[in-house]
């Protein structure tokens, strides 16, 4: 059995649907500023793998309040909370999304730091239903007890520190993967004790121009992309909170590019009192 692609079509999981070490993780979040129930019904045999939930965490380092918004567990944590929904050794696990190409790859990009074979459907849950392939409720658990072990590459996610200093050397190119209207400031950011604005020397690539529709581009296109937005540089992508910003990392991936999350994001860089600069706010 060869390795899973990172990126999968309805097709090639429908025939594969039911395999015993092939888990699929629905990673839906409710759009951003709303408080819109999570579906309840998805691709059978689907396990929650809940974003804003068990699957982020959220401390103080700074003594200004919660940093971060969707930042990854400390890998031991991740573990145990793998285990908890059922992940073996061994498993592979394609992850989706209700809204077709938002949240599953922060699922993916999580399960990939974790050294866990992984994939994101091309399209999630539209895809699938466009596609005529029945529902079933979504899962708490496989229902297994979960072994898997983590192996963690820490290379995945940098920080506020790693993000400034790549922003002053040029070393490695800065995606804000945020709407333009986000981005220059036109549009205040939902979280009212975070700025309007980005980061200095960023640049804007919205992840719905690598995925129109919910779906990604070609490679030949993702290349195109991102060599106008970060050259041959690597990449380190950014985002409001570290979601949608693992869809610039899948892009990169697909194209055989270097690439790694600021996991606080903007939520984190923006926040009144950080003391980063900002461009754009009012």
């Amino acid at each position: 059995m060869g390795r899973m692609r990172d990126l999968v079509d309805v097709d090639w999981l429908a025939e594969r649907l039911g395999e015993p070490a092939l888990v699929v993780v629905d990673a839906s979040m409710a759009p951003p500023g709303t408080d819109e129930p999570l579906p309840t019904e998805g691709i059978p045999g689907a396990v929650r793998f809940d974003i804003d939930g068990r699957f982020s965490r959220r401390d103080e380092r700074d003594g200004l309040g919660p940093v971060g918004v969707h930042d990854a567990l400390a890998p031991a944590d991740l573990e145990r909370e793998l285990r908890a929904i059922g992940i073996r050794e061994g498993d592979r696990v394609v992850a989706y999304d209700a809204a077709g190409m938002f949240s599953s790859a922060r699922a993916w990009w999580m399960l990939r730091a974790a050294g866990i074979e992984a994939a994101v459907l091309d399209g999630g849950l539209p895809a699938w239903v466009g596609a005529g392939h029945p529902l079933a409720p979504v899962a708490e658990s496989t229902g297994r007890p979960g072994d898997v072990r983590v192996g963690w590459d820490a290379s995945a996610f940098v920080d506020a520190d790693v993000t400034a200093a790549a922003l002053g050397s040029g070393d490695a190119a800065v995606l804000d993967a945020r709407s333009p209207a986000r981005f220059t400031g036109a549009e205040p950011d939902p979280r009212a004790d975070v700025r309007a604005g980005h980061m200095p020397g960023a640049r804007s690539l919205h992840y719905a121009q690598l995925a129109p529709g919910g779906r990604m581009l070609p490679p030949e296109q993702l290349a195109v992309r991102l060599a106008d937005a970060a050259g041959e540089r690597p990449i380190i992508a950014s985002c409001g909170s570290g979601v949608t910003a693992a869809v610039v990392a899948l892009a990169a991936t697909l194209v055989g590019r270097e690439a790694a999350v600021y996991d606080g994001s903007w939520a984190e860089w923006g926040r009144v009192g950080s003391g980063r600069p900002v461009v754009g706010s009012a």
